[in-house]
């Protein structure tokens, strides 16, 4: 306020005093923002809706506009619940409700049509009815095809438009000992998919795997959507256990996500964006989540209807996510004690 107590418009070049207005802006990311402009700024995080958020607004908002909108009646256009949230999963991918309402109107369109045309007409749209009015589906749920071999694991993302899930592949190939990385990873990306490798390298006698492998072999790690840039440290332990699962041939779970950072030592360490991510695991159609440890605070701010649908398991070691998320008959791994245990 005290800057702006004689601020100059230069297209009417007039002295306004604008000490007691309240400038608020928005915007999907904050990193186009101008560092000296946002230092300036009281920062307001507003996380993405859930599903079930998505379907509520969708009734008591959405659909009765988009009726008025074409003039329909009441008994003209009725889209049950099935329907709403078939379209919100197969149809739209966004944190707010905009693609939503268009797939709402297209929908309505479709029906203000058959009204035109046939007396007493009522429009009950169920999820069956859906590709009718919208065509095939424009996103599906591909993990357990995705996961029907070992070297594949389902990690979690945060995006501007909400939570999303992240395949990460791994594979073997003759060689002298390389990592390769691609998909257009971050540099903190990249670091993390190092540190992974060097912790199965130094618990490669845990796993049953011949150290000699690694020299005489390149390992190349890929995380599709290579035309969409990623980058930081919570895929950590979904690399990690995508390259054991590849080096002792063993599955991931196809119904498991997991997400954080590791440390060399193998210790998980927190990461953000914890509803959205666990709000993507339920819309992918998972049942179980793995999550570090040290995020226990932000359970509260899951959505009370995702938690009943997903189990949360809690990790505080990287061996802990081997021996949950590795399908198949396998021995149970410990995590070691920590550092302060081993002194005592």
């Amino acid at each position: 306020p005290a800057q702006n107590h004689a601020f100059r418009d230069h297209y009417l070049e007039v002295p306004l005093n604008l000490s007691n207005v309240l400038f608020i802006a928005t915007a999907n990311q904050l990193g186009t923002i101008h560092p000296a402009l946002l230092d300036r700024m009281e920062i307001i995080q507003l996380s993405s809706y859930t599903e079930e958020e998505k379907v509520h607004i969708a009734k008591m908002y959405l659909v009765p506009r988009q009726r008025e909108e074409h003039g329909l009646k009441p008994e003209h256009l009725i889209v049950g619940d099935d329907a709403l949230r078939r379209v919100i999963s197969e149809y739209t991918r966004e944190a707010g409700v905009r693609s939503l309402e268009r797939q709402i109107g297209a929908i309505a369109r479709k029906v203000a049509a058959k009204v035109a045309t046939t007396e007493s007409y009522i429009g009950l749209v169920t999820a069956k009815d859906v590709p009718d009015y919208l065509g095939p589906a424009r996103f599906r749920s591909d993990g357990a095809f995705r996961l029907s071999r070992p070297g594949v694991a389902t990690g979690l993302a945060w995006t501007p438009v909400g939570g999303d899930i992240l395949f990460i592949e791994a594979t073997r190939t003759p060689g002298n000992g390389k990592l390769i990385l691609t998909g257009q990873l971050g540099d903190v990306m990249r670091e993390s998919a190092q540190a992974a490798l060097t912790l199965v390298k130094s618990r490669a006698e845990m796993f049953g795997v011949n150290v000699q492998l690694f020299e005489k072999s390149d390992i190349h790690v890929h995380v599709p959507a290579g035309a969409t840039p990623k980058d930081g440290p919570s895929a950590g332990v979904a690399m990690f256990t995508a390259l054991v699962s590849l080096l002792t041939g063993r599955t991931v779970r196809n119904d498991t996500a997991m997400t954080g950072e590791i440390s060399l030592r193998g210790l998980v360490l927190p990461v953000g964006g914890i509803k959205e991510k666990v709000a993507a695991a339920a819309r992918a159609g998972l049942t179980r989540v793995m999550l570090p440890g040290r995020n226990r605070k932000d359970i509260e701010e899951i959505s009370p209807d995702v938690r009943k649908r997903l189990e949360l398991v809690w990790i505080d070691h990287a061996d802990q996510a081997i021996s949950l998320a590795l399908a198949g008959e396998h021995t149970l791994i410990a995590a070691p004690p920590p550092d302060n245990a081993k002194a005592a």
